[in-house]
């Protein structure tokens, strides 16, 4: 009877373990309810992305009624901050916007109107960075760089 009551002991114990390494573990992945539409605002669509690495994704949005496009940056789990990015800009009018900065799970929103031209977008989570330029052009083709640091 001691033998089967040390065993039930010993396995609650180990729930209790598991149990509370899975309650704290939780707020690690709390920027998986981080969405770009979230961040961005009511009315955009998500019209192209492009994964930083394993870190995380950089997304380009569009709001069709007002003619503006939104970057945002999101980290696939949170934790310490670190340094971030997310960045559009539309070389046929020179509009640009960028964030730069520490953050625990997402840069951005940053947006330039872009109704009709093509535009240039991407962002950075550590040491890793991505670019894409000439990008939701009706004809074009973009083009992606990956940089790691």
């Amino acid at each position: 009877m001691f033998s089967t009551r040390s065993k039930l002991a010993a396995a609650a114990l180990v729930a209790v373990f598991v149990g509370g390494a899975t309650a704290l573990a939780a707020p690690a992945s709390a920027a998986a309810s981080v969405t770009p539409q979230a961040v961005c605002g009511s009315g955009y669509k998500t019209v192209n992305s492009a994964p930083i690495g394993s870190r995380g994704t950089v997304y380009l949005t569009y709001n069709s009624a007002n003619g503006n496009n939104c970057v945002v940056t999101i980290r696939n789990t949170t934790g310490t901050a670190v340094d971030m990015s997310a960045h559009l800009y539309v070389p046929d009018t020179g509009r640009s916007d960028g964030d730069y900065g520490r953050y625990t799970s997402y840069a951005g929103p940053v947006r330039a109107y872009g109704k009709g031209h093509c535009v240039d977008w991407g962002g950075s989570i550590g040491g890793v960075s991505v670019q894409v330029t000439g990008s939701n052009c009706t004809l074009l083709e973009d083009h992606r760089v990956t940089v790691t640091r």
